[in-house]
């Protein structure tokens, strides 16, 4: 067994030149397998943990893991499989948190590995009660409102649920669809569409794209994001791969948006789950006001773990797609057409979306119109204001006035569309 020890003192000013230090290791020609393991005060500093290969990116855990096994057939959640191919490696540390004097790290590297890989437990499927697109919204011809939630994440980053876990919850709470967006990797993405199958619903592939100065949600299965690069490297080679990026809760404490961009993503996350601590909060719009014409909204509950409170859907995202494909999903994000809705209730412990009794606002035909929302105030991004009478109504809609959204007689924000 070869085995390689690295001490290093990690400093503020290491920290100021390089957030990612990279800590090289070789691969001799035949190993089959290696572990990586580091140990430092995790009381005193948050160092994050990642993997480039001789071949290219092999995954990221954050500050979640202090280890990760590497395997030519399964890897640790957030970790590519594969035989580790011979050459320099590097052991990636992200340098989130130092105490004033620094923090020492000691990196140990195994090959072959000695330590397990654990997946967590496979969900048995549950028996589905409803379904987000069973509600039957009005939708243009060839098209269904389906149900989903936009921003998720399990084991293969700092989530507490295994895929099939997560997806259970998501069928639990009877969305159609759920986007898997785990941090700064795409190991999760081989497991979605056999995991999504066997569990009765969508699993949309995504990565965070995550740093200390905001992050971004990639959807599609385009390969992995390299989140050292510029902001604006993300939008375009997202784009350029057919995929669609969104930024993520712009405005959330030290997670708030703060990369330059010359050019703007077509989609944000307007409505993030701790937007539910005040629903009078217009921050929101006014950072979408900075916004170009035309941008999608997209909701995402960020789950993590049941102890959140919040599970996926709060807030649902609706798309009007043609079926409930992960393909067809996204060309309805790509296309403009969502609406998000805030309606909750509690089941077991979690706060789960409301799919079938709570206000939806949608864009249909020109008009915008307003679902269950008897009583309600509509109002536009210009400030206009007017009752909803009915289960159903319709207003005539300006293009450029949006968002409009849905206002409770107690100001609480209730859904919104573009």
């Amino acid at each position: 067994m070869a085995s390689v020890r690295t001490t290093l003192h990690l400093t503020h000013e290491m920290q100021n030149e390089d957030r990612y230090v990279r800590v090289p290791f070789e691969v001799p020609a035949g190993v089959d397998s290696l572990q990586v393991r580091i140990s430092y005060d995790r009381d005193a500093a948050v160092i994050d943990l990642g993997c480039e290969g001789g071949d290219g990116w092999r995954g990221w855990s954050g500050g979640a893991r202090t280890e990760y096994v590497i395997r030519a057939d399964d890897a640790t959640p957030g970790y590519l499989p594969g035989r580790p191919e011979a050459g320099e490696w590097a052991v990636v540390l992200g340098v989130h948190r130092l105490p004033a004097g620094g923090a020492p790290v000691q990196v140990e590297v195994l090959m072959p590995a000695e330590a397990g890989i654990e997946h967590g437990p496979e969900t048995v499927p549950v028996q589905r009660a409803v379904r987000g697109s069973d509600r039957g919204l009005p939708a243009a011809s060839g098209m269904r409102w389906y149900a989903g939630d936009f921003h998720a994440h399990t084991l293969h980053s700092d989530g507490r649920e295994s895929i099939s876990g997560l997806a259970s919850l998501g069928v639990q709470a009877g969305l159609d669809f759920l986007a898997v967006t785990d941090h700064n990797t795409t190991s999760h993405h081989a497991h979605l569409g056999p995991v999504g199958a066997r569990q009765g619903i969508t699993l949309l592939p995504g990565q965070e794209v995550t740093t200390h100065r905001g992050h971004a949600n990639a959807f599609g299965d385009i390969g992995w994001i390299d989140f050292r690069r510029p902001a604006q490297t993300w939008v375009d080679e997202v784009e350029r791969r057919g995929g669609v990026l969104s930024v993520n809760h712009p405005i959330s404490g030290d997670c708030s948006w703060l990369h330059p961009l010359e050019r703007r993503p077509q989609a944000i996350e307007l409505w993030h789950s701790t937007w539910y601590r005040e629903l009078i909060d217009t921050a929101p719009f006014a950072y979408h006001a900075l916004w170009p014409a035309g941008a999608t909204l997209l909701g995402g509950a960020d789950f993590h773990m049941r102890s959140q409170g919040v599970g996926p859907g709060t807030p649902t995202t609706w798309v009007a797609a043609e079926d409930s494909s992960a393909e067809a999903i996204l060309a309805g994000v790509a296309a403009g057409r969502t609406a998000i809705m805030g309606g909750l209730r509690g089941r077991d412990g979690l706060t789960v979306p409301d799919l079938l009794g709570a206000p939806v606002l949608l864009r249909l035909d020109g008009d915008v119109v307003a679902i269950d929302a008897d009583g309600l105030v509509l109002v536009d991004g210009l400030g206009a204001r007017r009752m909803v009478h009915g289960d159903r109504a319709v207003f005539d809609a300006d293009p450029a006035s949006g968002p409009y959204y849905l206002l409770h007689p107690d100001r609480q924000i209730a859904a919104l569309c573009a």
